[in-house]
């Protein structure tokens, strides 16, 4: 398996990390597909298994405050009621000195890529509330896939 590489923060061949997730009643919207916010709802569950598989499930003790700086989301297609789960690719393509980016892809019941969502997210000194940098051992877990 091939290591990923970060050149100028870009990161290279970084690997894939996929789950799935269940569709509430409450994402679809009066026009029956599901609500733009609800993407973005169901791209932080994803997120946050992602988090929980790298840095373990006890988040009070293991896993560092990482607030969202910034969110790019890019709809693509409708997501449909006959769709019960929705599969989200999550992928490290930058890390920065205190942030680092996602590229998420939700897609439907067929596999295809319905909204795509790009998200820059801070490492944060809960003392001073500030940007801290992330440590090379919090580097190596973004840069892993599963």
């Amino acid at each position: 398996m091939a290591e990923a590489t970060v050149k100028s923060g870009q990161v290279e061949g970084g690997l894939i990390h996929t789950c799935k997730v269940k569709l509430r009643w409450s994402d679809f919207d009066r026009f029956g597909h599901v609500n733009n916010a609800s993407y973005i709802e169901l791209a932080h569950e994803a997120r946050a298994k992602f988090a929980a598989d790298g840095f373990g499930d006890n988040v009070f003790e293991e896993l560092p405050a990482v607030y969202i700086r910034r969110l790019e989301v890019d709809y693509l297609r409708p997501i449909l009621p006959d769709t019960e789960l929705v599969e989200i690719d999550t992928q490290v393509t930058y890390v920065g000195r205190t942030s680092f980016a996602t590229t998420q892809r939700v897609k439907d019941r067929f596999g295809k890529p319905c909204c795509v969502i790009i998200c820059t997210q801070v490492f944060i000194d809960l003392g001073t509330g500030m940007p801290r940098p992330i440590r090379d051992d919090e580097k190596a877990i973004l840069l892993r896939g599963k």
